[in-house]
């Protein structure tokens, strides 16, 4: 998969559909989503941020390195210290891509070893890519591999890694994040529901490439999972300028994470959808990333923010964004997470 991102960092394990999918409009995709036709068929436009929107970016990626830095070093130490040095970074792609370039550039500079980190796809109601799952054990002994994604929503990916790893007893469904608000996993940097600044935008500060796309048309059986490379875009790719503001903050003696959770984050999505009459929990995105997402990707219903956290500067990015498409902002109490998105239910669809 051609990409921004240099082979020293990541090997891609996606086949490149550049110029074979017509993207589409986000409303367009939403009525098709919800009227029955999966997400991962289709290719959203990407949003190109404003320039308030960009300074905003800036500043947050400036303001949270520091505490990215250290989840990403204190994610890194759980992961040689249970894992060892023989490792095999899996990252999800494509939010998983810098968190895995951050832990092995982390394992390196700390432990002088030079860690394997490959990327493949994983689609809710779709599946991991079998061909790459194959790929990887052809290559290296099955308890080497170790997944890796930037966050925990509310934990749908990491129950659709356990299903789908029911194929392969003896791969590991263990998810290495650096925010688990959700309570999923201990193989985290944090519990606390904190910015990840590469959450804010899309495929220029991930190398470049969509959200992975499978269609029988396109992808064949024996291909890899797709994406689009999007070279007209190489003059405003931030993917390298995100990694190495975090890198520069790197130390070797990380805080420890003090932050106890009293329940799973997925029982305050229930409570969530039963204040608000949704019968569909998919609609719901909880914490700063998937509320971000909803924003960037989906057709937004209103965004939740905890009145505690109104005022962050954390969450700067996602009241702007919400102003750019008249999205409703309210104040609503949350315990594992600083905010949620609401996806609009379409009546028509």
């Amino acid at each position: 998969m051609k990409t921004s991102y240099s082979k020293d960092d990541v090997i891609i394990l996606l086949k490149d559909i550049t110029g074979q999918v017509q993207p589409q409009p986000t409303e367009e995709r939403e009525r098709l989503i919800q009227a029955g036709k999966h997400y991962s068929e289709m290719l959203p436009i990407e949003y190109k941020p404003s320039e308030k929107y960009m300074e905003i970016y800036n500043k947050t990626l400036k303001v949270f390195a520091k505490s990215n830095a250290n989840a990403i070093g204190s994610l890194a130490d759980k992961i040689i210290a249970t894992r060892g040095k023989d490792v095999v970074l899996v990252s999800l792609a494509r939010a998983g891509i810098p968190i895995g370039i951050l832990i092995k550039r982390y394992i390196k500079f700390k432990y002088d070893i030079d860690v394997m980190h490959y990327s493949i796809s994983i689609i809710r109601g779709r599946g991991i890519d079998k061909n790459a799952i194959n790929y990887l054990l052809e290559k290296y002994d099955s308890s080497q591999l170790l997944f890796v994604d930037g966050w925990i929503g509310k934990g749908a990916i990491l129950r659709e890694l356990e299903k789908d790893l029911e194929d392969y007893p003896e791969v590991s469904a263990e998810l290495a994040v650096v925010a688990d608000p959700a309570g999923e996993t201990t193989l985290c940097g944090t519990h606390d529901d904190i910015l990840i600044p590469s959450s804010c935008l899309n495929s220029t500060v991930s190398g470049l490439i969509s959200r992975t796309f499978l269609r029988d048309d396109i992808i064949g059986p024996d291909d890899f999972h797709g994406a689009v490379y999007y070279g007209e875009l190489r003059d405003m790719d931030l993917s390298y300028a995100f990694i190495e503001a975090i890198q520069k903050e790197f130390v070797s003696d990380n805080i420890a994470d003090d932050k106890k959770l009293v329940k799973k984050g997925i029982d305050e999505v229930k409570e969530v959808a039963k204040h608000f009459g949704i019968d569909d929990i998919n609609l719901i995105k909880p914490g700063i990333g998937e509320a971000t997402r909803v924003l960037l990707r989906r057709v937004p219903w209103k965004i939740l923010i905890d009145e505690r956290y109104m005022d962050n500067v954390e969450l700067e990015h996602l009241i702007k964004l919400a102003e750019e498409k008249n999205v409703p902002v309210e104040n609503y109490r949350l315990n594992n997470y600083k905010c949620c998105g609401l996806i609009k239910k379409l009546a028509d669809a």
